[in-house]
């Protein structure tokens, strides 16, 4: 994978807020077959991370901020200085439907790096959700447009726009390392990261597991 490198700005070119700073784009990376993804969307976030031997699971400060939202789908991994968002726009220039966007804003919650604008476009571009090192803020509109969101909180403070960035290379989140095309799984237990490499065996133990955890449960309520 090549980096292109791009100039993004939120504002037109005579605004004085307008900002103009190159981040480093990757593109062409492999997503996981759609029905591989789909076989993890029936699966929770607890099992999922019981199946890769209870690691890979984001750190609980990273919670959801949407109730009972989940989402499985695609890293879009997301580097960011703390407190700027630059790299987050540029992501999803270039986001595909399905994709996830997971976000390393250095665990930083001076600032938010996503809100309502921002939650508007990634539902226009058909993310199917957002996890955030960091913080959000409009968190009333963003339950409004129901795109789920994980993060380490809510602060009013607005993000910067200086950059720079990285998009589509690994990162961490949380904890856990983060690559392009990994699948995401996240609901109200919190988030797990599943190896591009090792999707389809992770899917067939936690889809055993939950068969057996199923059988468990209804012998106690016998």
């Amino acid at each position: 994978m090549h980096p292109r490198t791009v100039e993004t700005s939120l504002y037109s070119a005579d605004s004085p807020a307008s900002v103009r700073v190159p981040c480093r784009v990757f593109s062409g990376w492999e997503r996981a077959d759609h029905t591989i993804v789909a076989r993890f969307g029936s699966l929770p976030a607890t099992i999922v991370g019981d199946a890769m031997d209870r690691l890979g699971v984001v750190h609980g400060k990273i919670a959801a901020l949407c109730g009972s939202a989940r989402c499985a789908g695609s890293a879009l991994p997301v580097l960011t200085v703390a407190g700027d968002n630059l790299a987050i726009h540029a992501a999803l220039e270039g986001a595909e439907p399905g994709d996830v966007l997971i976000v390393n804003g250095q665990g930083d919650v001076s600032r938010a790096l996503f809100g309502g604008l921002l939650a508007r476009k990634a539902r226009s571009k058909g993310i199917r959700g957002v996890v955030i090192d960091g913080c959000v803020r409009d968190i009333a509109e963003i339950r409004e447009l129901a795109v789920p969101t994980w993060a380490r909180g809510v602060v009013a403070a607005g993000p910067l726009k200086h950059g720079p960035g990285v998009v589509g290379r690994p990162v961490a989140c949380g904890g856990v390392v983060c690559a392009p095309g990994d699948i995401v799984v996240a609901d109200a237990s919190g988030v797990a990261i599943v190896p591009l490499a090792d999707v389809v065996g992770v899917a067939e133990r936690a889809e055993a597991i939950q068969v057996w955890e199923a059988e468990a449960v209804r012998r106690l309520e016998q």
